[in-house]
């Protein structure tokens, strides 16, 4: 059933369960309660660590000496182009994690899938078709910049680590399709606000070609946003009666792009 169900069971989990046993845990000594508040160890531990610690990674260096040559003349005068490597890696990073979330999705979909909403198999590699799509043109980018796109950089090693609890999620046998979307939508909002900033930078640096590519892109991630929330939202059951969809703001942008695509009812 893909519409998401809660029932009753036998979670003993909760303090309430054993209303003795949960009173005897709380009537703790002040004094020792006291102590261990002031033990500051652990902090003075994380803060040294933290002080101490390297960066978790550097931009790769451009290829050519002449490539290199220029971006630092760009450097010199405040432009950073090493932040624009640093979250290109970022999204080449992320949209590879994220055709792999839509490849766990497919699979879960094609045993789990049963028509309760509106959400199809070919959407879902066609938003798939999408991520492997931007991971291709982040790669071509990179590499026109004089830089390896094979190198990860610190924005991309971070992404990595933010997401390995969205791939437990989809990977999990025992999530439902509604739980495994959720994880989705959590991507999704990400990956949006990532292609947000890549256009933003690429206008700062007057990048146009990179700035009409990364605006399709983002339009296109708009759109993913809008459908699995969408399909999220009818997973759990939830309905909006008689309101209308499809007037200014966020709204309207959900309902074109659920209209936009084959095998989704529009709102």
């Amino acid at each position: 059933m893909t519409v998401h169900t809660e029932h009753i069971g036998t979670n003993r989990t909760g303090i309430h369960i054993s209303p003795v046993d949960s009173k005897a845990m709380q009537e703790f000594d002040p004094p020792l309660a006291s102590r261990s508040a002031g033990n500051s160890a652990p902090a003075s531990i994380r803060n040294d660590d933290i002080a101490n610690a390297d960066t978790p990674g550097s931009a790769p260096l451009p290829g050519p000496v002449t490539v290199a040559f220029s971006m630092g003349i760009n450097a010199l005068k405040g432009d950073s182009p090493q932040i624009l490597l640093d979250k290109l890696g970022e999204r080449l990073a992320f949209e590879r994690i994220g055709a792999r979330l839509y490849d766990a999705l497919i699979t879960k979909c094609e045993l789990m899938l049963d028509g309760d909403i509106s959400m199809s198999i070919e959407d879902l590699r066609q938003i798939r078709a999408d991520k492997a799509r931007h991971f291709m043109r982040l790669s071509e980018t990179i590499e026109s910049l004089g830089a390896d796109p094979t190198s990860p950089t610190p924005s991309g090693e971070m992404v990595g680590v933010e997401s390995m609890g969205l791939v437990q999620v989809l990977n999990d046998p025992c999530t439902s399709i509604a739980q495994s979307l959720h994880a989705i939508v959590t991507a999704e909002l990400s990956d949006k606000a990532g292609w947000e900033t890549l256009v933003a930078l690429a206008d700062e640096h007057n990048l146009t070609d990179m700035v009409d590519d990364f605006t399709q892109a983002l339009n296109q991630e708009r759109e993913h946003l809008a459908l699995v929330q969408t399909w999220y939202e009818e997973a759990i059951g939830l309905t909006y009666g008689d309101v209308e969809l499809g007037g200014d703001g966020e709204e309207g942008e959900r309902s074109d792009a659920i209209r936009g695509v084959p095998g989704c009812a529009a709102l």
